[in-house]
């Protein structure tokens, strides 16, 4: 791997870990306040956190009710609204840079 490569590499990981520190763990992305996927679950503390997350892209997942869901990533998501999206810390700091702020 050249050196170039190995920068990259390492600016992309930063970057999922910027952006992963962003989640609030609500919840509400993985459909908390309605018809939640099977696999969302809560800490003792409350927050919200999926027992698959690793893999979550790998497979289709059900709601809680029984209806197919797929996992998708949370940028998909960013311009569409869903209950309790207000909440959300990724979509929170996208609406604040495309404000400007």
């Amino acid at each position: 791997m050249s050196e170039r490569s190995s920068h990259y590499r390492r600016w992309l990981e930063e970057k999922e870990q910027e952006w992963e520190q962003r989640c609030r763990c609500c919840g509400a992305c993985c459909g908390a306040l309605e018809d939640p996927c099977e696999q969302l679950a809560f800490s003792e503390t409350g927050a919200a956190f999926c027992r698959v997350y690793s893999r979550r892209f790998d497979e289709e997942h059900k709601t809680l009710s029984g209806q197919p869901v797929t996992c998708v990533p949370v940028r998909s998501k960013l311009h569409t609204s869903w209950p309790g999206d207000e909440m959300c810390g990724y979509k929170r700091r996208a609406d604040q840079c495309s404000s400007g702020i």
